[in-house]
């Protein structure tokens, strides 16, 4: 895996930066795959509409978290450390008690009730000094009524966290699962939180005492009597592998899966390991290996796919890329990492073609700024301009640039689109506006 400035679609596994200053989201097929498919009974046990798209963020902390709208994060560092699918279960059934809470929106509402209680505070101390000359009794007062709203906030969280605690025993059990999962992942936190000198206070902090989730996940185990084995564990193991293969440093990686490691998921993390080393032959070696014993497992092509197209072999790499595609159809990452591999290919006029068809069903399905910034230049290079100049804005919209994506609709515009690409540049204007105005401008 490797780090490109700006935002550069890579096959297989890669990292796009969100923004500045925040998480850094992975995308791997087999990975989003693995997680939805865990997901997916949580979200039916709790009647909320399924999003097929779990976001993997770069970290290696022991975390996972929801946003509004209902989208759900997990950290790499949750899937590498993770014994079995019970354990990652039991994190996301918490995660979805949340949401089945409506604890985002409700935060939301109580840090605007801060924010004002704040201010109000603020505006009291300013009136305190006037009237009485003393600026000490002024920043008693304020910070006093600030201790009382941060209180009263960590104090909500920490039942947001226990109602979370709650609603995930339940789903567990009704999806048949084990709570043995959440009370040994707790356990993890508890012993990393030991190794790194952490001291949990009771005051100012958001989540009940780690010992007293896994007293309480104890007391759920007893009238939970589901096996905590899952028919995933054997697909998770390989994620796992590929997973820190791709992002551990070299060390580490070899006490995990070391050089007599031959299980599936030890060949897979060497060969990584291997690409990563730059030992093109051992790390094709050993993936050609895993082929040959499961010859209908698409990610293997996939990533037999990546080591060909980033060591230069594109031709090579396109043919591993179709066989992927065929054995697991209409997968937007498997559409994007085929039709970049293409586009690099020297395409005819036809493969053009079925660049652009494989990039707009993968745009629909999983929009992104690398998809839309390939579909214009597969648009220019069969001379279809006006597309070209609006996947460009696209491109451009998407990393946040609104000026720029402006300027070139209006190239677009010049360049004679048709009426179906018209109204697309008329939407995308909408959303220009929009934002804009949320902003103030």
């Amino acid at each position: 895996m490797r780090f490109f400035a700006l935002l550069v679609l890579l096959t297989g596994l890669f990292v796009r930066p969100v923004a500045a200053g925040s998480v850094t989201l992975i995308t791997d097929a087999e990975t989003q795959n693995f997680l939805n498919s865990v997901l997916a009974p949580l979200y039916k046990a709790a009647g909320i509409p399924f999003k097929s798209d779990v976001h993997m963020v770069r970290d290696n902390s022991l975390n996972a978290f929801v946003s509004e709208g209902n989208y759900m994060f997990v950290h790499t560092g949750t899937l590498i450390e993770a014994d079995n699918v019970n354990e990652l279960s039991g994190i996301l059934a918490h995660e979805t008690g949340h949401i089945l809470g409506g604890h985002i929106v409700r935060q939301q509402l109580k840090m605007e009730k801060m924010k004002y209680v704040m201010l109000g505070s603020m505006i009291a101390a300013g009136a305190t000094a006037v009237s009485t000359g003393r600026g000490d009794a002024a920043m008693a007062i304020m910070l006093g009524s600030q201790s009382s709203a941060i209180n009263s906030m960590l104090h909500y969280q920490m039942e947001e966290e226990r109602n979370a605690d709650e609603s995930a025993i339940k789903l567990l059990s009704q999806t048949k699962q084990s709570t043995a999962g959440l009370q040994n992942f707790m356990n993890k936190i508890k012993r990393k939180n030991a190794l790194s000198g952490v001291t949990e206070s009771t005051y100012f902090r958001t989540h009940p005492l780690t010992s007293e989730r896994i007293n309480h996940f104890i007391e759920a185990g007893k009238s939970n009597h589901y096996p905590s084995a899952h028919r995933l564990d054997g697909e998770f193991a390989m994620i796992k592998a590929k997973l820190a293969a791709f992002l551990l440093d070299k060390q580490k990686v070899m006490r995990m899966y070391p050089a007599s490691d031959n299980s599936a998921p030890g060949r897979y993390a060497h060969s990584i390991l291997a690409f990563r080393q730059n030992n093109l032959p051992e790390a094709l070696r050993l993936i050609d290996g895993l082929i040959a014993e499961q010859p209908k497992n698409p990610y293997f092509h996939e990533l037999k796919g990546q080591f060909l197209f980033e060591s230069g072999q594109v031709k090579q790499s396109v043919a591993e890329y179709e066989t992927a595609l065929k054995l697991l159809p209409n997968n937007p990452l498997l559409q994007t990492s085929l039709a970049q591999a293409m586009l690099e290919n020297n395409p005819d006029k036809a493969q053009l073609q079925r660049i652009i068809t494989l990039l707009q069903q993968a745009q629909i399905k999983t929009p992104t700024a690398g998809g839309w910034m390939m579909l214009s230049r597969a648009y220019d290079m069969s001379g279809q301009r006006a597309h070209s100049l609006y996947a460009a804005a696209e491109f451009s919209y998407e990393m946040d640039n609104l000026e720029v994506a402006q300027k070139q609709l209006e190239n677009a515009r010049q360049a004679g689109p048709d009426k179906s690409l018209e109204l697309k540049i008329s939407d995308l204007e909408q959303r220009i506006k929009r934002d804009r105005k949320d902003r103030g401008f």
